[in-house]
């Protein structure tokens, strides 16, 4: 009862105590779901119609691409092709994501059967990309296609050859990623057709369309420069200037952010003592090459980007400018150092061999093992005896569990390789310089192979050439140099005014960037500078960034003044760059209203020749396409209707104010050309042009999806 009274007497502290900690354990989840929205948005790469789009999802699409193009060949992709590859399927899908949602709205589909049907035709250039191609017809085969599922299917549930395996999956995902996008190809294609159809021309129109192009008129044109009046000569008033500015409004919208900077790019390059260390060391080696019998270690140990592959390869397969040497060198020369300043690298080469040999082998081959490289070798020459003597290839392949199958090698296969061990640099030259239906026994380090090539085809000029290319690099005193006075620079320099004013007495440049949008790569052409991208927008308007190092491998450094930040909305006349187009809006209309008071009166071309303008024949006018005014140097579609609408011998009552001048004009004759009318061709173009016209409507479509593009953050 004791303990019950004291609970009692503090009933209100326990209360309290109690409440703090619910507060405390609400507050921590709150905490915990805040940390987790924050983190689910940091992995947002972009938004489209609403929807966020994961950086995983997206990364998974991008490497779905990336495992089509190694398929098709295509592999070791630099950062411009990665990031063209992104691009692609950024805006694939985002185009996709777009079509999908109006079909969606319309219940327009892509149906089983409609794919059925386009596999069966085969003759889609998706398919043909296919393995699935049937060599006799050309065309894609969908039995092919469902032998090699069910054989997949078959492949899963048992254990097969590892290699086999990996070749077969990689096969089905190519599949996949084909299906995929022929279906959303499809979708595409689909409401492309729907939205044709709306478009529609008739007879009338193709008539008129056709006289517009065909009738052509000889015209005597008397022209009034704009160029003739003087900006000096012209007033423009805020007034003139705000009044442009509201008609031309339209023009000056913004749909993405972007932002205007200063900066400061500092490259780091080699020294005169630099060059003068990294020359000498080129000397040495060129002395090392010319007098070695075997290149390779030479080059290995001066870790050039060229590798010795020590085989014969073709020119394409070198450097363009070591390429471009080897024809006028002769066998066991040595030339260089050379220096290339267009990839600013120094460059030895020596010519090892030249032979004119085959792009392409036909051959078969049969390999021997044993349980040491001795027994292997012994029965290779019981098995090189036998087909010596007449045996058949296949029957003694097949003995070995191997099909002896004849199998093509051609120069791309192998050329563009980074190493190459002595097994298979002695298996592919005896492939090379084998004759027709010559057997080898081609000793292995730990077998044999038995080959036979069958057939040659394409003898083409092949080198095998030694090449140390190393580029011009700074020292790390040098970079330590740079790095240190610019750094100096910096943090003495800490606004926008100071760094403007003192750049060029330390001996630096600010250079300027308009416009500059998150859907960029880089910073000024800058490589690998995500971080200052990142920074920049998040800055505010006059911030000055810390110093990055980027470009390649770190030799740039950047400092970046984020000057100005254009909001998605209307650019206002006070944007230096929608002030000066307005402004030259306004001086052309005030120069043709200067022109046109000169040319007010003017009844003949004689009249108009005596007011200062200059006279010039123009033939071949028509109302398809804006007259070329050779003494104004401006395309005038304002003129052609003119033209057009005025009768053969009349002079133009009116001065016609166009983008390069005022005109006044006489139609001396007017005939139709040899064109000959169509009524199908002429619709099926109106329908083509109307098309294109209705092109815009993805950017309508883009717009009203609000898509947001954060790859910037990513990559």
């Amino acid at each position: 009862m004791a303990a019950l009274g004291k609970i009692r007497s503090r009933s209100v502290a326990l209360i309290a105590i109690i409440g703090f900690g619910l507060f405390a354990f609400i507050a921590e989840e709150a905490f915990r779901s805040c940390e987790s929205s924050r983190n689910n948005e940091r992995q947002q790469i972009g938004e489209v119609l609403g929807d966020k789009i994961n950086y995983e999802d997206f990364a998974k699409q991008v490497d779905e691409a990336q495992q089509a193009m190694k398929f098709m060949g295509q592999e070791n992709l630099n950062d411009d092709q990665l990031n063209q590859l992104r691009d692609q399927v950024w805006n694939n899908f985002v185009q996709y994501r777009l079509i999908e949602n109006e079909c969606d709205k319309l219940g327009m589909t892509v149906t089983d059967q409609e794919m059925q049907n386009v596999l069966n035709e085969g003759t889609n250039q998706m398919l043909l990309s296919t393995p699935f191609v049937n060599q006799q017809t050309g065309r894609f085969d969908a039995n092919q296609l469902k032998q090699f599922l069910a054989q997949y299917k078959q492949a899963q549930a048992q254990q097969q050859n590892p290699q086999m395996a990996e070749q077969m999956d990689a096969i089905y995902k190519y599949w996949t990623y084909i299906e995929k996008t022929l279906r959303q190809q499809l979708l595409i294609q689909k409401y492309n057709g729907l939205l044709a159809h709306c478009l529609l021309s008739n007879p009338v129109e193709a008539k008129m369309a056709f006289n517009e192009e065909s009738q052509e008129s000889q015209i005597q044109l008397a022209s009034y420069p704009y160029s003739s009046i003087q900006d000096s000569k012209v007033n423009i008033s805020d007034a003139d200037l705000q009044a442009k500015y509201d008609e031309l409004k339209a023009r000056f919208r913004q749909y993405v952010e972007s932002r205007d900077i200063k900066y400061v790019d500092v490259q780091i390059s080699a020294s005169p003592a630099d060059r003068a260390a990294l020359l000498k060391q080129f000397k040495g080696w060129a002395g090392q090459l010319q007098a070695a019998a075997d290149p390779s270690e030479i080059v290995r140990k001066s870790t050039s980007s060229v590798p010795y592959m020590g085989i014969p390869v073709g020119k394409e397969a070198f450097p363009t400018d070591i390429a471009d040497k080897l024809d006028s060198m002769s066998v066991g020369q040595t030339l260089g150092p050379v220096e290339n300043k267009q990839d600013n690298t120094f460059n030895i080469v020596k010519l090892v061999a030249k032979q004119e040999l085959p792009d392409s082998v036909q051959f078969r081959a049969i390999q021997i093992a044993g349980t040491t490289p001795d027994e292997a070798h012994k029965t290779a020459d019981s098995v090189y005896n036998a087909l010596k003597a007449g045996a058949d290839f296949a029957a003694i392949a097949k003995k070995y569990n191997q099909e002896g199958k004849e199998q093509w090698l051609t120069t791309k296969m192998y050329e563009y390789s980074t190493s190459m061990d002595n097994d298979s640099k002695n298996y592919l030259n005896t492939l090379l310089t084998s004759n027709v239906n010559e057997l080898k026994n081609v000793q292995l380090t730990q077998g044999n192979l038995i080959v036979q090539v069958l057939d040659r085809k394409n003898m083409v000029e092949k080198y095998t050439a030694a090449v140390i290319k190393k580029p011009i690099d700074y020292s790390n005193t040098t970079r330590s140099n740079v790095y240190n006075k610019f750094s100096t620079f910096v943090s003495a320099n800490q606004t926008p005014a100071d760094i403007v004013k003192n750049a060029a007495r330390s001996g630096y440049s600010v250079q300027e960037a308009k416009d500059v949008t998150t859907s960029q790569h880089n910073l000024a052409g800058i490589k690998s500078t995500r971080d200052a991208m990142k920074w920049l927008f998040a800055a505010k308007e006059g911030e000055v960034s810390p110093m990055y190092e980027c470009g390649d491998n770190g030799n740039n450094l950047l400092l970046i003044v984020c000057e100005k930040i254009h909001p998605i909305g209307y650019r206002d006349l006070s944007d230096p760059q929608v002030k000066e187009m307005v402004k030259q809006e306004v001086m052309r209309d005030k120069k043709a209203e200067m022109l046109i008071a000169k040319a007010k009166g003017a009844n003949s071309i004689n009249a108009a020749k005596a007011k200062g303008a200059i006279i010039s024949a123009v033939n071949q006018v028509t109302f398809a396409a804006p007259v070329f005014v050779q003494s104004t140097g401006g395309s005038e579609p304002a003129l052609s209707g003119a033209v057009y609408a005025t009768k053969p011998g009349a002079f133009s009552s009116h001065p016609v104010k166009g983008l390069a001048g005022v005109y006044q004009f006489q139609v001396v004759s007017r005939k139709k050309n040899a064109l000959k009318f169509n009524e199908a061709q002429e619709e099926m173009k109106l329908r083509q042009r109307s098309m294109q016209y209705a092109g815009n409507f993805m950017n309508e479509l883009y717009v009203k999806a609000k898509v947001v593009d954060n790859r910037y953050l990513f990559f």
